[in-house]
């Protein structure tokens, strides 16, 4: 924001508003954009709001439905009752994982943190996630086409790593990763969950970002099931808990949900449905919300 003192206030939503969901960060900044950062001004500034944020009824809401998850997610529950016991001198890498068993988090569209107040309470949130699941700093992988020189080398010193290659959402995983996609555009969520379109992979995905369920009701079915088909997929056989927060902070953690993939829940979708999966063209959208890689300057 361009005001140098920080302050600001939450403007009034207009008749319907609330519905639309937030403009995806991409859509409000250039990419690579030169802006001055005083690094340490702003992890002072990101510090503080974590420590806001960490007083708040609605983040301890947040934490708890976040662990009971994590905890119903991980193979150790019901399992080896010797999982809690010392790893020993070996374990040491096991020790340090989280105890969901929860091993990576990609945080995608994030925004100019160090302009943006919504961005940066976000980017708070985020920080105050990985402290409470035990996710290691250096396994978060951030991006945004956005992030000036000066934004990457805060992250850098948070301990974070950023990603040098827009991946597009298009992220295979081979391991359980939580996936942190505050207001990113329909076209990331769909990317991401085509590329681990199978019922072996989609259940090692945990997100929290836009509700698919919030996506399906703004949306003509069938646009959604043309542009979005991975999305209305999903939708059906997905597990969806609304995160909610105060009216005062509307404007940065709106429409947000946990969304996670149980194996059970994916047997409601028809063999066919895991056949070939064709990589999404978006041919229809004029509009596609996200910076794609050869867009970028």
């Amino acid at each position: 924001m361009p005001n140098s003192g920080e302050e600001w206030q939450v403007a009034r939503r207009r008749k319907g508003a609330g519905r639309k969901g937030k403009i995806p960060h991409t859509a409000r900044h250039e990419p690579g954009h030169a802006d001055a950062v005083d690094t340490d001004r702003t992890k002072q500034r990101i510090t503080e709001t974590m420590a806001e944020l960490r007083c708040a009824d609605f983040w301890l809401e947040w934490r708890d439905r976040l662990t009971a998850v994590a905890k119903a997610d991980s193979p150790e529950v019901g399992g080896d009752p010797a999982a809690g016991a010392d790893p020993g001198p070996e374990g040491g890498d096991r020790a340090r994982e989280a105890p969901s068993g929860t091993q990576e988090c990609v945080c995608y569209g994030l925004g100019s943190f160090s302009s943006c107040v919504t961005a940066r309470y976000q980017l708070a949130m985020l920080l105050l996630i990985l402290e409470s699941l035990q996710i290691p700093m250096e396994r978060c992988s951030v991006y945004d086409p956005v992030f000036s020189s000066g934004e990457m080398e805060v992250l850098r010193q948070l301990g974070l790593t950023v990603l040098t290659e827009n991946e597009e959402g298009k992220r295979a995983v081979s391991r359980p990763t939580l996936f942190y996609l505050m207001h990113c555009g329909k076209a990331l969520y769909n990317n991401l969950l085509w590329k681990n379109w199978s019922r072996d992979a989609l259940p090692l995905l945990t997100i929290i970002g836009n509700s698919f369920a919030g996506i399906q009701d703004r949306m003509i079915q069938r646009e959604l099931q043309r542009d979005y088909s991975y999305i209305a997929h999903a939708v059906c056989v997905c597990e969806e808990w609304p995160l909610r927060c105060p009216s005062r902070l509307l404007d940065i953690f709106n429409d947000t949900a946990l969304i996670t993939f149980k194996p059970c829940g994916l047997c409601k979708l028809p063999q066919s449905t895991w056949g070939e999966a064709p990589e999404p063209q978006y041919q229809h959208c004029s509009d596609l919300e996200i910076i794609q890689r050869g867009l970028q300057r």
